[in-house]
């Protein structure tokens, strides 16, 4: 009961969060100008990314061996599972939502819901076009970005491109948090 309780109050988090912050992002954060990657295969994308590193927020504080998998669901919607161990609580945490690709003309733009109506941007700003084998994403806001990987490490070299990358954008990439998978 208390990890549904648990579960069930970090999504509410998530989600709240995001929305207000997409209410209230300066203008110097917001990330209109950072288009999201014109070729995208959804199909390609589906499957399980660990996360490599994250500018930090509470919805994932204390999280490390971070996985996200993506499934096609029945109604065309996209099964979200971002699976994480707390290491605090010496617990798994698990939240479960729902993307969409509002815009067919920009299908690397999505939207994810974990919580009722509450809805956030997921945009695909660099992904590796050869094999699906690494992303840099971002939401409507440069406090967002996380840097995922099909592996659980990604080469060093594409890591710190990716940081650069990261930082020619605007992201306070000396705030980036790199993930564990031990």
């Amino acid at each position: 009961m208390k990890n549904l309780i648990t579960s069930i109050l970090t999504i509410l988090l998530i989600y709240l969060t995001l929305s207000l912050t997409a209410c209230s992002v300066p203008d110097e954060l917001k990330t209109d100008h950072i288009s999201a990657v014109k070729l995208f295969d959804l199909d390609r994308y589906l499957g399980t990314w660990y996360e490599i590193a994250r500018l930090p927020h509470k919805f994932e504080k204390d999280l490390e061996q971070v996985t996200a998998t993506y499934t096609l669901r029945d109604d065309g919607k996209i099964s979200v599972v971002n699976r994480g161990f707390n290491t605090k609580s010496k617990e798994w945490e698990e939240a479960e939502g729902k993307a969409w690709i509002p815009d067919p003309e920009t299908p690397a733009k999505l939207r994810v819901s974990f919580f009722l109506f509450f809805a956030s941007d997921y945009k695909i700003i660099e992904l590796d076009q050869n094999d699906y084998a690494y992303a840099m994403v971002t939401s409507s806001s440069k406090e967002y970005l996380w840097i995922l990987s099909r592996t659980p490490q990604l080469d060093e070299k594409i890591y710190d491109r990716l940081v650069d990358t990261a930082h020619q954008l605007g992201f306070d990439v000396s705030k980036i948090h790199r993930v564990s998978h031990n």
